[in-house]
């Protein structure tokens, strides 16, 4: 039938290069996720040849959104959350930790991969009283995200929304003005929201730059690691959280986290501010 769900989500998949690597998809499988492909998980082994931790550090990387996401629905009290560069539906949600603490909450959704969308629209449903939505859009393009309907359903941008971009800026290169795209987004909410921002760096591991990005050099996104500094950088004129930027697995951890095989280290910062 024409326009039905069935439809629409076989269009979806048409869409998808199944040959060329795509982030969200590495990262599903690096999590231990099934929906990617040959191209992906050739990606993936490539990055675990090089660090053996990298199934662990993703995964600590994933606990920290958990984490950060719990902090500003609870000590933040934020109820309003886009989620840009989200990628496939796993365990522990952006919606689903929110609600958790507000069930009232809602999150809009954004990814540029049509498979995102096709598990999305299943997966990323709100409480009850909550609201969900999720659309295809890229990043690079604020104006349309931030005035996209189904955006504006969700969000109501006269109040504090925490912005969450994730595992997301280090595919966008410096000649994207990455800097430029963050302030975008910063400047289209109000005083009192939040920016929940993490990045991929190779500060622990400096002589292994040019062989870590290169799986994703024939991806749909190359990969720009960034340093400390940099990564700051993202959080100008915000008032940082405490402990401020720093490694994903040090940012108010767990009592028990699982330990990061060879150097310990998940080759990430993170860090949550607040606008003024």
């Amino acid at each position: 039938m024409s326009g039905s769900p069935e439809s629409a989500a076989a269009d979806l998949l048409a869409r998808i290069n199944t040959k060329i690597p795509h982030a969200a998809r590495i990262y599903d499988y690096l999590l231990g996720g099934k929906d990617n492909y040959a191209a992906d998980r050739e990606a993936a082994e490539q990055l675990i040849k090089l660090s053996p931790g990298t199934r662990e550090g993703v995964r600590a990387h994933r606990d920290f959104l958990r984490r950060a996401v719990h902090h500003l629905a609870v000590k933040e009290e934020m109820a309003q959350f886009l989620d840009i560069g989200t990628g496939i539906p796993t365990q522990g949600n952006t919606h689903e930790v929110a609600q958790q603490a507000n069930a009232r909450a809602r999150v809009a959704y954004v990814d540029n991969d049509p498979i995102v969308l096709v598990h999305g629209r299943a997966l990323l449903t709100g409480s009850p009283t909550g609201r969900t939505s999720v659309i295809e859009a890229d990043l690079r393009e604020p104006k349309t995200i931030l005035s996209h309907p189904q955006v504006r359903e969700v969000v109501d941008f006269d109040r504090p929304v925490a912005v969450v971009l994730v595992g997301v800026m280090h595919f966008i290169t410096d000649d994207e003005a990455p800097y430029d795209l963050v302030e975008q987004y910063k400047a289209a909410v109000p005083s009192g929201s939040c920016l929940l921002l993490s990045h991929i760096t190779l500060d622990f591991a400096p002589d292994l730059s040019e062989k870590f990005t290169k799986p994703y050099d024939k991806s749909t996104a190359p990969m720009v690691p960034r340093t400390k500094a940099q990564v700051e950088r993202f959080f100008e004129g915000w008032q940082l959280v405490d402990p401020g930027v720093v490694e994903v697995v040090q940012w108010r951890p767990d009592r028990y986290q699982e330990p990061i095989p060879g150097d310990g280290h998940a080759w990430a910062y993170g860090g949550v501010a607040v606008k003024p």
